[in-house]
């Protein structure tokens, strides 16, 4: 590594860490701020306040990661135009694609650290991130959904007309296993409870209907010899009934409880198997989860894509010094972000498909990068 890319790599990474620590220090006094009457409300110690935050900066963090890196490429290069460094970087017979080096060089170990700790290290803090505003920051969480359908396995389906998740209790449960696409056995409850002792599912007032049936083979009509079709014929049907049964069941209370934000509290393993057990269960809003999972393997190119753009934009010599600049920074940093939160929710809602929508911003500003680099002067 030479001296210049040291140089170079040393202003990038500290001042691209300056303004992250900047940025959050300013965002946790803002939503310390906001927030204060309802820590007030519930009467919370400064002990709980002080480890949510713990948990909360690392979170505002990644958020600000492919933003602030762009900011800060802006900073470094533009100052480094205004003192005339580029313009001798390129005198000595350094080319500007050379000298980019070092800025790719640093978004590239931004970029590993960003994914690791987005992939499976602050999903992990998130969980008691979300359990502390689920429990004093948002209102109670009441399960309201009615006419449950859930796959629980192959050919085995779940109802229920409503759930209570404040007693975690079900109503009006049934279960249906089918065989050849023929139900085999069906049974009824009028309430589910959850036993917090035995880990298990409690029915009351169940009633389970077993069916048993084979196929004969039948002869055509005369006039169609050698035509044979299969009739259904029961040879077993039996019903039992009682009070009470214990049964486990693949689902657990905690599907019932509130999904604010669940896929923030996910690892990327996490992430890959609620997705593939949501498909599973024939669920619906599994794009959200999806838009999750794909936005987290794109953000290590989004980071480069910024950097990229950033050099382009702010390393030529301005007369009105660095400010312009930079303030083309913000507005570039900005359009991305309509852009990214845009397609996003076209994803969300089903418009587009998840590993798509989150590619979208990023072709979109590398082709606009790759346009820069070529016209704009430097």
């Amino acid at each position: 590594m030479k001296l210049l890319d040291k140089y170079i790599l040393k202003q990038f990474l500290s001042t691209f860490f300056f303004v992250v620590l900047i940025l959050l220090a300013v965002i946790s006094v803002i939503d310390m701020t906001d927030k204060m009457d309802k820590f007030a409300k519930a009467q919370l110690t400064s002990g709980q306040i002080f480890g949510y935050y713990l948990d909360f900066i690392p979170w505002i963090g990644s958020l600000v990661t492919p933003i602030t890196i762009f900011i800060a490429t802006v900073y470094v290069c533009s100052r480094m135009a205004g003192r005339t460094e580029v313009i001798a970087i390129l005198s000595a017979g350094i080319s500007f694609r050379r000298m980019m080096l070092p800025y790719f060089m640093g978004s590239f170990v931004i970029a590993i650290l960003s994914f690791v700790l987005n992939g499976w290290i602050i999903p992990n803090s998130n969980k008691s991130k979300l359990a502390f505003e689920v429990q004093y920051l948002k209102n109670k969480y009441y399960y309201d959904k009615q006419n449950i359908h859930i796959q629980v396995g192959p050919d085995v389906y779940l109802y229920m007309k409503s759930y209570n998740n404040t007693n975690n209790t079900g109503y009006q449960f049934t279960l249906e296993r089918f065989e050849d696409n023929k139900m085999i056995e069906k049974l009824t409850a009028n309430r589910v409870e959850w036993d917090t002792t035995k880990k298990k599912w409690t029915l009351r007032d169940w009633r389970l209907h077993k069916i048993q049936s084979i196929f004969e083979k039948t002869s055509g009509p005369e006039s169609t010899p050698g035509l044979e079709t299969s009739k259904r014929v029961t040879v077993a049907d039996s019903t039992k009934s009682g009070a009470t049964m214990d049964t486990a069941l693949v689902i657990h209370p905690k599907e019932f409880e509130s999904d604010y934000r669940k896929y923030d509290g996910m690892t990327l393993n996490e992430l890959n198997k609620y997705i593939k057990t949501l498909r599973s269960r024939g669920s619906t809003g599994i794009e959200v989860y999806e838009v999750e999972r794909y936005t987290r393997y794109t953000s290590p190119f989004t980071i480069f894509i910024l950097v990229f753009m950033g050099v382009i934009v702010s390393s030529r010599k301005s007369r009105g010094g660095t400010g312009l600049q930079i303030a083309l920074g913000f507005l570039l940093s900005f359009i991305f972000i309509l852009f990214f939160t845009l397609f996003r929710t076209f994803a969300e809602n089903g418009s587009l498909p998840p590993q798509i929508s989150v590619w979208i911003p990023n072709i979109i500003f590398g082709i606009i990068s790759l346009v820069m680099y070529k016209y704009v002067p430097r």
